[in-house]
């Protein structure tokens, strides 16, 4: 048998996926078809009594207490955070097997998940010292994601939240799902047609280009192309993200995007967006449109970094922080890396202030989308006036400072 362990670290594969994607199932296939794998196994369920644990007990495979750990009443990735700390520890230095599969809850984020590992204790000991991340998996639905994908249900309308202050929405919960995976397996593919299909892989590409893409029913996957992938990077998760990739790599050509029929282009400009024309834009639906991502700034809200967030039906628009060109410099970070960021950013006019959208999507109209922007844009190339702006309705929700929030 291979050794998996030859690093010294015990790999960890995550499985994500929304209720019903069939996560339980393809943890059932993997253990059934392990051979001479000895994989421990961590479920998680937010119920009191863990669901998932009993389907995969009642499966026809053969389990014992010591090669599967369940932690209920609570989400891996926030509450249960040190449970999972200390029982992958223990697992790790019982030395009794070469791989943990970790089934999270419905409703949970990989990347918090994914975040535990690099968390260090009071005694300075983190996870990567005995283990490492190997693979990030995402399970979705293909009978339901693109009805999943245009809805605007919160977590809530489906009777499944985190706790009492958990305002998701489910396109929230599947974009995160799906921009933070190495692998998205497509379970259940033989329940739709060759073009919903088709649009499934495009929607899923335009979140994640670099994510492998696997179709199978039943949860049928090679235990290969989920363990010991060593696909997951700590620096690569960050930029996953299709929009990432467009935003702050607009040198890099992604050939997949043809392949895929996905296009994309980012809208930049320096002057101010008019908030009423903004508003009125971030209302409009445009054909094609999977996926938006960006930051802006308002005429009328100059200190603000404005996030701007489109996924399927849903757009966001809230604050993100503030323009380094309103924090007094005293507090300015003095690395060199910093400054020659700031340089690259800054003009005597706006300082960074800047209006960088990017588009993803299908048949995109470009132009139009363009032209919409430019419409909104307000001052000149010189400034703008304060009484033009003292005039200007700003139909927006007003933004709260938050301790965290930062340029």
């Amino acid at each position: 048998m291979e050794d998996h362990r030859a690093d010294g670290l015990l790999p960890v594969t995550v499985l994500a996926g929304f209720l019903g994607s069939g996560k339980t199932t393809l943890l059932n296939h993997v253990l059934r078809n392990a051979g001479e794998h000895r994989i421990a196994v961590i479920v998680n369920d937010m119920s009191e009594v863990n669901i998932d644990a009993d389907l995969i007990r009642d499966a026809d495979v053969t389990r014992t207490d010591e090669t599967m750990v369940e932690l209920s009443n609570g989400c891996i990735c926030c509450t249960l955070r040190e449970d999972l700390l200390v029982e992958v520890r223990r697992l790790a230095e019982a030395g009794k097997f070469d791989y943990i599969l970790i089934e999270g809850t419905g409703i949970a984020e990989p990347l918090p998940i994914a975040a535990s590992f690099s968390f260090k204790d009071e005694e300075g000991r983190s996870l990567r010292d005995i283990s490492r991340l190997d693979t990030m998996v995402s399970v979705v639905d293909a009978a339901n994601l693109l009805k999943d994908f245009s809805s605007q249900d919160l977590l809530s309308d489906r009777g499944e939240v985190r706790d009492d202050e958990d305002q998701r929405s489910l396109i929230d919960l599947l974009v995160d799902q799906i921009e933070f995976a190495d692998v998205v397996v497509i379970n259940k593919a033989s329940e739709v047609s060759a073009d919903e299909l088709a649009e499934i892989r495009k929607t899923i590409k335009s979140l994640n280009i670099d994510a492998k893409l696997i179709e199978t029913d039943f949860g049928k996957v090679e235990l290969s192309e989920i363990l010991d992938t060593k696909l997951y990077s700590e620096a690569k998760a960050a930029t996953h993200p299709l929009w990432h990739k467009e935003l702050y790599s607009p040198a890099e050509h992604i050939p997949e995007t043809e392949e895929y029929g996905i296009a994309s282009f980012v809208y930049r400009a320096r002057r101010p967006f008019d908030p009423e024309k903004f508003y009125a834009f971030t209302q409009r639906k445009w054909d094609g449109l999977l996926r938006a991502k960006g930051h802006f700034w308002l005429a009328t809200r100059k200190d603000w970094i404005g996030l701007y967030s489109v996924a399927g039906t849903q757009t966001k628009v809230d604050q993100r922080g503030f323009w380094w060109a309103s924090v007094p410099r005293t507090y300015w970070p003095r690395q060199q890396q910093f400054q020659a960021m700031l340089q690259r950013y800054w003009t005597a006019t706006w300082g960074d202030r800047r209006q960088e959208l990017v588009f993803i999507g299908v048949n995109l109209p470009k132009e139009e989308i363009s032209a919409a922007l430019d419409a909104c844009l307000s001052g000149s190339e010189t400034g703008i006036d304060a009484r033009e702006v003292a005039e200007m309705r700003d139909p927006f929700p007003e933004w709260v400072r938050h301790d965290h929030a930062a340029a």
